[in-house]
């Protein structure tokens, strides 16, 4: 009877984990079809008034601004083909047009802003408290990139991590301007840190900022030709999400198999007590 029900839990989680394995398969075909859903779409210019549905995961998004450095966040462990690194994620403060001849600028934080991962920065293992100079580009540019939901996330131990001490800290800037570095970036605790309008959306970077003319001036919109992609030491190969629904479906059906096993076992070993129990019976 013992090994009756050890058999019988054996069938029900091998069960449990091959359902499992499909659910996984099927989670992955639907972010597969986002992806293509998100990358179909026409690029969208990112703006104070752009609606938030048009912030669609990965979609093509062009953004013009200008950089806020001293909120710039340094994401650690994040390699690259084998080689240790850091992710440079800067604020763009959008660009919004006047109102009017008297309206008033204000504080450039007051603008709306989206959180841009510019791209990956070797880190220097000889010196590894020393954080690599970060390139800076002055002035009004233009970006484009791919929309995330979110900063991709990586797993974190507490105690390998290093505690509170790769966590975000409570304001932004930091005092003497310290650059912080953390494991992780949840959009929500960064716009309270910083006190930034931010969209709901964070914006991978593929090409290097170009120099714009403000909106509303002729060819306010269009690169002035000067490109910051020559000599930037930012590279940006992110990586995507693993899309493999069919390893999934491999692995339900061995975890089936793996139950069907323990569910033909335990019908032998039933069979044996039924043929077992009238001859004790007699005795």
């Amino acid at each position: 009877m013992l090994a009756l029900l050890l058999l019988g839990v054996v069938a029900a989680v091998c069960a449990s984990l091959g359902v499992w394995q499909l659910n996984r398969a099927a989670e992955r075909d639907a972010l597969h079809n986002a992806i293509e859903r998100g990358r179909l779409q026409a690029p969208v210019a990112l703006s104070a008034s752009t609606r938030p549905a048009d912030l669609v995961p990965w979609r093509t998004a062009v953004s013009q601004g200008r950089w806020s450095p001293r909120h710039t966040v340094l994401l650690e462990n994040r390699n690259l083909n084998g080689r240790p690194g850091y992710w440079v994620a800067t604020p763009l403060v959008l660009e919004t047009p006047p109102a009017g001849p008297a309206a008033d600028k204000g504080p450039v934080e007051e603008a709306p802003a989206v959180l841009v991962l510019r791209g990956w920065l070797a880190r220097d293992m000889q010196a590894i408290d020393t954080v690599p100079p970060i390139p800076h580009e002055e002035g009004l540019v233009e970006i484009q990139g791919e929309l995330h939901s979110h900063v991709p996330r990586i797993f974190e131990l507490w105690d390998w991590a290093g505690g509170k001490a790769t966590h975000l800290p409570a304001s932004l800037p930091q005092a003497g301007g310290a650059i912080p570095r953390v494991q992780n970036l949840d959009l929500a605790d960064y716009a309270q840190a910083t006190g930034l309008r931010l969209l709901p959306i964070v914006l991978a970077q593929t090409q290097g900022g170009t120099a714009a003319a403000p909106a509303g001036q002729p060819g306010g919109t269009a690169p002035s030709g000067h490109s910051a992609e020559g000599g930037d030491p930012l590279q940006r190969e992110w990586p995507g999400p693993s899309l493999d629904s069919d390893q999934n479906r491999g692995y339900a059906l061995q975890w089936f198999s793996f139950s069907a096993i323990a569910i033909l076992a335990a019908l032998f070993v039933a069979y044996r007590l039924l043929r077992r129990s009238p001859g004790r019976g007699r005795q």
